[in-house]
């Protein structure tokens, strides 16, 4: 089970979505993410934000259906993703996964990536997802389950990362630093459907991507 969330991004094929939508404990919808929701015919449990950017049409689904609106100010400190996740750790002990995080304006992009190491979500399973992609925060150890062949990049996102060891990957990791500002970990490949990876000094981003999407 897990809390899904949808950001303000782009999302175009949805189909791929459903499944997440059918086991999912609570559905979030970060302000415009609710339009989202709204192509899928999927109604969320909570919409949270500035509602700067709902389109009347959404905002009159969701008001028909009595969906709960926490409503924020426009002049904030935080985005609205950054409320959303917030919510989501306050509220619920499963696993976020969160759709529509990239597209448009870049700094919404990698403020979005970012949010990752917020202090208050570090220590949570916190997936962006895309169809062909995932991304997460590795503080300690993690599994990468995929296919052999698949991409796997490891970005330092604050200083440099000590990684103790990897296995699965075809460029092969133990006791060495990955630098900050440098591309070393880009493009990595798994050599097996599970590879795994051990840190320390962290936090490193792992990004995920499947070998049938890519090009």
């Amino acid at each position: 089970m897990t809390v899904l969330i949808f950001a303000n991004g782009d999302l175009k094929e949805m189909t791929w979505i459903r499944p997440y939508l059918a086991t999912a404990t609570a559905v979030i919808a970060a302000n415009g993410g609710s339009q989202h929701l709204w192509r899928l015919g999927h109604l969320p449990d909570l919409v949270i934000g500035d509602m700067d950017s709902l389109p009347q049409t959404v905002r009159s689904w969701l008001a028909r259906s009595d969906v709960p609106f926490v409503s924020h100010v426009q002049e904030k400190d935080e985005t609205d993703l950054e409320l959303a996740l917030l919510h989501a750790v306050a509220y619920y002990d499963e696993d976020i996964l969160v759709f529509a995080a990239f597209g448009g304006r870049l700094d919404q992009t990698l403020a979005n990536i970012l949010l990752l190491a917020h202090p208050a979500l570090v220590q949570r399973r916190i997936e962006l997802l895309t169809a062909n992609e995932r991304a997460w925060l590795v503080t300690a150890e993690t599994n990468i389950q995929g296919e052999i062949g698949d991409t796997v990049s490891l970005i330092p996102l604050r200083g440099d990362v000590l990684v103790r060891q990897t296995t699965g990957l075809f460029y092969a990791l133990k006791d060495e630093v990955l630098a900050f500002g440098l591309a070393r970990g880009v493009s990595n490949m798994m050599t097996s459907k599970l590879a795994t990876l051990s840190v320390e000094l962290g936090p490193l981003l792992c990004i995920h991507t499947q070998k049938r999407w890519q090009r």
